[in-house]
């Protein structure tokens, strides 16, 4: 199908375009512009903690053609601070890094420094008090103060400060009751975003988070009370949290498509290669997981044809890169081609495993180019299937390859 363009625009205080170009079932091709440049989606967000993605130059991204980073607004207000990241004019310069950025709300970290019980985080309706993880400060953070951090960061895409609703806690399922309560917490706090968004003049754009557990009745609320306060764009949260994969796909299935059409989906911290193609098949339009860059420095590489775990002793002596198919730096060299002997012509799978073995610091270094490279690449295909209208097609044979193994 190809349903022209179709725009949504913010005011003047939403930076953000999204063009609606085909559709394949629930599948979408757009295009984000915002101030930093054009997004084409579906699209993967390399996830750079700390204001880097680990281990990655921002060159080398560049070379991959990534097209959008995120930034992790609570670990960035912890260090460097706001007023080294405010001397800098934002988090672009200060990382180097010339395109678009998304930072989260720092609500998931808020949620994971509770702890398994819960109790390393006091939440009330004002905001979260809980303990610095480098120093043991106390910290309070409301919906106002995240959405001041995102000013000074200058992101394209702020998140509304959310509480992600555990699955479980200390071995007790999330109850409907229970979740019920953190979705409407999470609805206030969207309101409270929204306005001190627009009060701070904000330039970008300003996401909202379904939340509600595992319940779709509660997740369709949720979108519900997100649409009336028509934000530019709309995440699905609260999932990859400890539930089981075919909880998460319930959810997966269930909520991104009942999203306005004419407006961005993002499918918040998600997840394997299968993962992302589903979530493409399901009506999302972007993408964010740590599994690439912190598999890659576990030894656990992606490949057309299945994982590859690069530790093995069978890849010792392997002369083959890691996989014939990529075109990355690991894979290819600065040459463009194969040779499997490293140098200008990529480097092989016995070189790699050579560097896990004795923990040099460039072993994870390429698995990582290859990693983010493979899902870069992965959402490349995906795009080109849909311009070409045989995304199914190109579902059945990724599925295929996959489960051909390396």
């Amino acid at each position: 199908m190809k349903p022209g363009a179709a725009k949504a625009r913010g005011d003047n205080r939403r930076m953000l375009t999204f063009e609606l170009f085909a559709t394949e079932g629930l599948a979408r091709r757009g295009r984000l512009t915002l101030n930093h440049g054009v997004v084409e989606t579906p699209v993967f967000m390399p996830v750079g903690t700390y204001g880097t993605v680990k281990g990655v130059l921002p060159r080398s991204l560049e070379e991959m053609s990534a097209q959008i980073i995120l930034g992790n607004t609570f670990h960035l207000w912890m260090r460097p601070g706001l007023d080294v990241l405010r001397a800098f004019g934002g988090l672009h310069r200060f990382e180097g890094w010339p395109r678009p950025m998304l930072t989260d709300s720092g609500g998931f970290q808020v949620w994971s420094l509770g702890g398994e019980d819960g109790k390393g985080r006091k939440i009330s309706e004002e905001g979260v008090r809980f303990a610095s993880p480098v120093n043991g400060d106390k910290l309070f953070l409301t919906p106002e103060i995240s959405m001041q951090i995102q000013t000074v960061l200058n992101s394209d895409i702020a998140m509304q400060f959310d509480e992600c609703t555990p699955y479980q806690t200390a071995g007790h399922l999330t109850t409907e009751a229970e979740a019920r309560a953190s979705m409407e917490l999470s609805q206030r706090w969207a309101r409270r975003s929204r306005d001190e968004f627009q009060r701070l003049g904000n330039p970008n754009a300003l996401f909202g988070i379904v939340q509600g557990g595992m319940f779709e009745g509660l997740r369709e609320e949720s979108l519900q009370a997100l649409v009336e306060l028509d934000l530019p764009g709309y995440a699905v949260g609260g999932v990859s949290v400890g539930e089981p994969k075919e909880e998460m796909l319930r959810i997966m299935a269930h909520t991104p498509h009942r999203l306005p059409a004419h407006k961005p989906r993002y499918l918040m911290g998600v997840g394997t290669p299968e993962d992302l193609v589903e979530g493409v098949a399901c009506g999302v339009d972007l993408f964010d997981c740590v599994m690439p860059t912190r598999n890659a420095r576990n030894g656990h590489l992606f490949t057309r044809f299945g994982d590859l775990k690069i530790r093995n002793a069978r890849f010792k002596a392997d002369e083959r890169p890691v996989d014939e198919t990529c075109g990355c730096h690991a894979c290819v060299g600065s040459a463009g081609t194969n040779s499997g002997g490293g140098g200008s012509g990529g480097f092989s799978r016995a070189y790699l495993h050579h560097l896990d073995r004795c923990g040099e610091m460039l072993g994870p270094m390429l698995a990582s180019i290859h990693n983010l490279h493979y899902y870069v690449n992965l959402m490349r295909e995906v795009r080109a299937a849909l311009d070409g209208g045989r995304f199914e097609a190109w579902r059945a044979q990724f599925r295929a390859d996959r489960a051909r193994g390396v």
